[in-house]
């Protein structure tokens, strides 16, 4: 049996490859790398979905980054049970690895031998705690006492950076040494964060591939030395983007969408919204209640400018999406365009945690929450620390409102294939041509196989 190692690289693309990364440079050199065709949506968790379980949404349910839950009446995103993925992964077959999970998604209710991922305290007087989970439970004493708290405020939000994928890479050779796994899965997220700040290119670009190249460095040369073969692979490249394009500001302008009122502002009312989208990047699922609603939604929206085309019905299979969880009808952005979830009309009404940091109550995914509001966003994040600090109740609350400062997206094809998904191997013999996110299940299952 082979030692695998995978290196999750997010937004590294084939034409990242160069002086800028020596050392994923090196091991392509060594071994080879390929452009890579994703899944649809071309986002982390449907993604990772994919390569482990060798299937399309359509078979393993996992529609995006988040749906709505029908049964709940509720829009989840993030969630993290292991049982919300539809198809077989490979250390549930018979006679499957012995796995590591180190920050790749769906680490929770999992039957992987060891899992680390990010798991905030929310305390009952409203403070918010950085905190990771880790099983066993040993691993988490022995990466707390070698690598101390892990910097979840660097991991997402305005002040994410590089010492969030930093503490992730280091951690990871103490986590594969302690475990050691036939399979080890590993995720740096470093190259997420500017090139949808700031865009795909520009001269933020070099910095932060050195930076990311450093680290993914010093997991691929752990696992080499203890005898792993790597691949490295990415779930998307990120494209540049101009155009915020609002779908449930449209269906509740037309009054298919319904929000209630109370004291934190005007919440979504899924229940009873004959329609509403679930906005995920470049891709957006629509929610309707009936045939007349889907029918009244999809004329509206695919006049919508910024909208490329909407797919109803069986038309879903052309995006492998057609799956109980996913919209009656689904949207996909035009190139340069991405889904904001606003659905509020006036700003008086919108809801307290519209300008936080808030991934599990927003109705879709929000890129501002990497800005800090250029109109006092850092003035109003020192107040509410100060609040914290002295022991009182705070709103942080630094994001912006504009959809316009986001400049990087991703959730569509490739415009090119050097400008999409990557896959670098340490091993000659798994070179292919045409590769397909779906293809990464048979190198770990050729691999591992005992």
């Amino acid at each position: 049996m082979t030692r695998l190692a995978i290196v999750c690289c997010v937004g590294l693309t084939p034409d990242h490859l160069g002086p800028d990364t020596p050392n994923l440079t090196r091991l392509a050199s060594a071994g080879f790398s390929a452009p890579m065709q994703t899944a649809l949506p071309a986002v982390t968790t449907t993604a990772q979905a994919t390569m482990l379980t060798g299937v399309l949404p359509s078979g393993h349910g996992i529609v995006g980054n988040g749906w709505y839950m029908r049964e709940l009446g509720e829009i989840r995103f993030w969630s993290q049970s292991e049982r919300l993925v539809q198809a077989e992964l490979p250390w549930a077959r018979a006679g499957g690895p012995r796995t590591l999970k180190h920050f790749w998604w769906y680490a929770m209710n999992t039957s992987v031998a060891a899992t680390v991922t990010p798991r905030p305290v929310y305390h009952h007087d409203g403070r918010k705690s950085p905190d990771f989970y880790a099983h066993p439970y040993g691993l988490k004493d022995d990466l707390r006492a070698k690598h101390g708290d892990f910097p979840l405020f660097r991991f997402w939000g305005p002040t994410a950076d590089i010492r969030s994928t930093r503490w992730i890479a280091e951690s990871f050779a103490t986590a594969l040494d302690h475990s050691q796994p036939a399979l080890a899965l590993c995720y740096l997220p470093h190259l997420d964060y500017d090139l949808q700040r700031f865009g795909p290119t520009g001269p933020h670009l070099k910095q932060n591939l050195r930076a990311l190249d450093a680290e993914a460095g010093k997991a691929i040369d752990h696992a080499r030395a203890k005898g792993y073969e790597v691949l490295v692979v990415s779930e998307y490249g990120i494209e540049a983007v101009d155009q915020p394009v609002f779908p449930n500001r449209c269906l509740r302008e037309n009054g298919l969408l319904a929000a209630v009122h109370n004291a934190a502002g005007e919440l979504l009312d899924p229940g009873a919204s004959r329609a509403f989208a679930v906005v995920d990047h470049q891709l957006a699922h629509v929610y309707c209640a009936d045939q007349a609603a889907i029918g009244r939604a999809a004329e509206l929206l695919a006049k919508l400018p910024g909208v490329e085309r909407v797919f109803a019905g069986t038309q879903r299979r052309e995006l492998g999406l057609d799956h109980a969880r996913s919209g009656e009808l689904i949207l996909l952005a035009a190139r340069g365009a991405w889904f904001a979830h606003d659905y509020w009309l006036e700003d008086a009404r919108r809801p307290d945690f519209a300008r936080c940091v808030e991934i599990h109550k927003k109705p879709g995914y929000d890129p501002r929450e990497l800005f800090f509001d250029p109109a006092g966003g850092k003035r109003r994040a020192a107040w509410a620390l100060l609040r914290k600090m002295l022991g009182f109740r705070y709103l942080m609350d630094p994001v912006p409102l504009d959809a316009g400062l986001v400049r990087g997206s991703h959730g569509r094809m490739a415009s090119t294939p050097g400008q999409g998904a990557v896959v670098i191997g340490s091993d000659k013999r798994w070179m292919r041509d045409g590769w397909h996110h779906t293809d990464i299940a048979a190198v770990i299952a050729a691999a591992t196989r005992g």
